[in-house]
């Protein structure tokens, strides 16, 4: 099972886990949270996060804002065991923990989708 980590901008990170948990109690053996503060530089980000990523062999790293420094450290994580994606959001998320026995490729790809089809328009304007 790949472990899911979300690193973004705090409190973004913690919040987002304590969403997950509130649907998901057991989620936490395998989801983690790296809330990045504004002192932090994309060298601390990285190894913030290495030291949570210890103990599972593949990871699917969540970010918030492609080309910040959470997703710019979490760039330098990519490799054959970890995957990363930008712009994470709850269905993104939960996708992620309803899949994440799935090989690393097809969990990314699950939570992309995931991601992508939560954000629909819920109204439209009235003249």
């Amino acid at each position: 099972m790949a472990g899911l980590l979300v690193i973004a901008h705090a409190p973004l990170a913690s919040a987002l886990r304590s969403v997950a948990e509130h649907t998901f109690p057991d989620c936490q053996r395998n989801l983690a949270a790296l809330d990045v503060t504004p002192e932090m530089s994309a060298d601390d980000v990285e190894a913030a996060a290495r030291t949570r990523m210890v103990g599972t062999l593949e990871w699917l790293v969540l970010t918030d804002v492609f080309g910040a420094t959470p997703s710019n450290a979490a760039q330098r994580l990519a490799g054959d065991h970890v995957r990363v994606l930008s712009g994470v959001n709850v269905p993104m998320l939960w996708r992620s923990l309803c899949y994440a026995s799935q090989p690393l490729d097809s969990l990314a790809d699950r939570a992309l989708q995931g991601g992508n089809s939560g954000i629909v328009p819920t109204s439209t304007a009235h003249d």
